[in-house]
């Protein structure tokens, strides 16, 4: 296809997957963001921060900060799979491979996840401060959280976790699409049209599982340095490496994959309807486009 078709067609499966699984996003965000071993007044499971979130807040809250992912969902997703697309040729020509490899597709991946960060990492700062709980009555929507972060902190701040949103674009692109590779040639050939889609299904949500797994440990770190409020001093880490060391060491190994079940429940079958929602435009396109 050409490039502008599998924009629209990545721009369509994303925009279908964050409509799908977002308020298991705001519930990764507010475990994420939790310091410490629990206790007091915090989260205690995924279900009972969307207990508590309807209970306290009203059930709009598990929509909160939809608006900038959205917003960007649509390049997000389109440049995931169009860079995928891309990319892959052109590391087969460079290699001199007549087709895809395991370690292509990986490769791939992980170029494909880095040109993304560069695209999301600022809407996603935007998110995370319109998530976070004790933000709730510091922004009243998507531009006041704009202006204020711009008026209170500077425009550089729009780059805070940059580095750390590369890192958690890269593992992930790269666990997903290695995956599904492996996988895909693992499974056996479908008979029809319906099997194709099952396999598409099953491969992706296992890739989007795997590629949760691997970047569970930058998305804690990013998720904190992005709501860092600097009036509290300098902040403890800016980069992915001294951030999971800092929390290992203060909260344990562990607190690096906090908010993990909502993530990996968003981002398994979320993996899965992205996929098949791609392959289900792409084959239209190709039958009524071209």
């Amino acid at each position: 296809l050409p490039f502008h078709l599998q924009f629209a067609a990545g721009a369509i499966a994303g925009v279908s997957e964050i409509l799908c699984m977002y308020p298991l996003d705001v519930a990764k965000t507010r475990l994420m963001l939790q310091v410490g071993g629990g206790g007091g007044d915090q989260y205690k499971s995924i279900v009972d921060v969307f207990r508590r979130i309807v209970k306290e807040e009203g059930p709009t809250r598990l929509y909160r900060g939809i608006i900038p992912p959205i917003m960007v969902e649509a390049p997000k997703r389109a440049i995931k799979f169009a860079s995928n697309d891309t990319y892959g040729p052109m590391y087969m020509r460079l290699f001199n491979e007549d087709k895809l490899t395991q370690s292509l597709a990986i490769m791939t991946g992980v170029t494909a996840g880095i040109t993304e960060a560069l695209i999301v990492a600022t809407p996603e700062l935007v998110k995370i401060r319109l998530q976070a709980k004790e933000n709730a009555g510091r922004y009243a929507g998507t531009m006041d959280c704009v202006r204020k972060i711009h008026a209170e902190e500077g425009l550089k701040a729009f780059a805070n976790g940059l580095e750390a949103t590369i890192w958690r674009h890269a593992l992930w692109n790269g666990g997903y699409f290695g995956s599904i590779f492996g996988i895909k040639k693992m499974m056996p050939k479908a008979k029809d049209k319906k099997g194709e889609l099952a396999i598409n299904f099953v491969a992706g949500a296992i890739g989007g599982t795997i590629g949760t797994t691997l970047n569970t440990p930058p998305d804690v770190v990013k998720t904190r340095i992005q709501n860092y409020n600097p009036a509290k001093g300098p902040p403890p880490y800016t980069t992915f490496l001294a951030g999971a060391r800092t929390i290992a060491r203060e909260e344990g190994f562990r607190a690096l994959y906090k908010g993990y079940v909502p993530k990996v429940l968003r981002l398994g079958p979320g993996g899965g309807i992205l996929l098949v929602v791609y392959d289900h435009v792409t084959t239209y396109m190709r039958e009524n486009l071209m």
